[in-house]
């Protein structure tokens, strides 16, 4: 199904030039990977210690902009400058793992929005990671289909986050995409599953 993760060819394009030079500069995978969980971390962390100050939830879509270039640039440099480890892989898995979750649950302690249903959003995208990674263990590809991945999560929640920076009050319009996120991240651990099974029997 479509996803945001289709655009992810023309994005690396347009980020080859910069990660050449990084590579030139001593730039490392894990270096990037790391440093994309970090600012992932103190994102979250601006939400909660600012109580979801409006500046917070607007420099959201930035920082998800910058983290999405982040995990495309660490990928580039393990792939074409011969930088893949087993330290790299473990490194990309639970980084974006850990980063979803320092950047989105924070929303479950602002006024007004469902704590319950943007923690079954953050689970449901934890799954939806696993059911990807599981594929790897029965013989098939790490299956990234959608259509609610992490780049779709992460414009999800970066326009959820500007929206509500605006000043807009969180309602039954936040309940209804927190449900139709959650519902769509259902499917894609179904349709991930299914991918695996099928790419594993050829």
């Amino acid at each position: 199904m479509a996803s945001v993760y289709d655009l992810k060819p023309k994005f690396q394009n347009l980020l080859r030039p910069l990660c050449a030079a990084m590579a030139r500069g001593g730039i490392t995978a894990n270096q990037v990977t790391a440093g994309a969980m970090l600012l992932s971390i103190a994102g979250g962390a601006a939400i909660i210690l600012s109580h979801a100050a409006p500046w917070s939830l607007l420099l959201l879509p930035l920082l998800l902009f910058v983290r999405m270039a982040l995990n495309a640039i660490d990928g580039m440099l393990a792939r074409e400058f011969g930088q893949k480890s087993r330290l790299g892989a473990v490194l990309n898995e639970m980084g974006d793992v850990i980063s979803d979750t320092a950047l989105y649950l924070p929303f479950a302690v602002i006024a007004g929005v469902n704590a319950l249903l943007v923690s079954a959003v953050v689970v449901i995208g934890v799954m939806t990671e696993m059911a990807g990674v599981v594929a790897v263990q029965i013989g098939a590809d790490r299956r990234y289909d959608g259509p609610f991945g992490k780049s779709d999560r992460a414009v999800f929640f970066g326009g959820l986050g500007f929206f509500l920076g605006l000043g807009i009050a969180p309602g039954i319009w936040t309940d209804a995409l927190l449900v139709l996120a959650a519902a769509a991240g259902l499917l894609t651990i179904v349709n991930r599953a299914r991918a695996a099974l099928l790419g594993s029997q050829t």
